[in-house]
């Protein structure tokens, strides 16, 4: 069992900057990848941004340019800088980390982002 907790979020001003931070405890097999996601109100959750266990980024097109993702394996913690911030990316923000196996898929509880225009 793997256990998420997200931080960071927070009330910010429209070009702001956040880094969201999702801390990873508990066993998993092994790692295939961390991912960021977010659900507006009314909106399907999508996807913000992947990172494999190797280091390889994904970014959804809206977040290339100005979000990064990144892991410190060591301190079992996913980051999602966030710069540039338009109204538009208010929403909840989760991580999500997925193993080998397949029944390895957990979620955080989410974080809250609001962009104030």
């Amino acid at each position: 069992q793997v256990h998420l907790v997200e931080s960071g979020g927070g009330l910010v001003q429209t070009g702001g900057s956040l880094r969201l931070s999702c801390l990873d405890s508990g066993s998993i097999f092994s790692i295939r990848g961390m991912g960021w996601y977010r659900q507006a109100p009314g909106k399907q959750r999508e996807l913000v941004a992947d990172i494999t266990a190797g280091g390889i980024a994904y970014y959804t097109d809206f977040a290339k340019g100005r979000f990064t993702i990144s892991r410190d394996s060591a301190k079992r913690t996913t980051f999602l800088q966030m710069n540039g911030l338009k109204p538009e990316d208010t929403a909840v923000y989760y991580c999500r980390i997925r193993g080998v196996r397949v029944d390895d898929d957990y979620w955080g509880q989410g974080t809250q982002v609001t962009v104030s225009s």
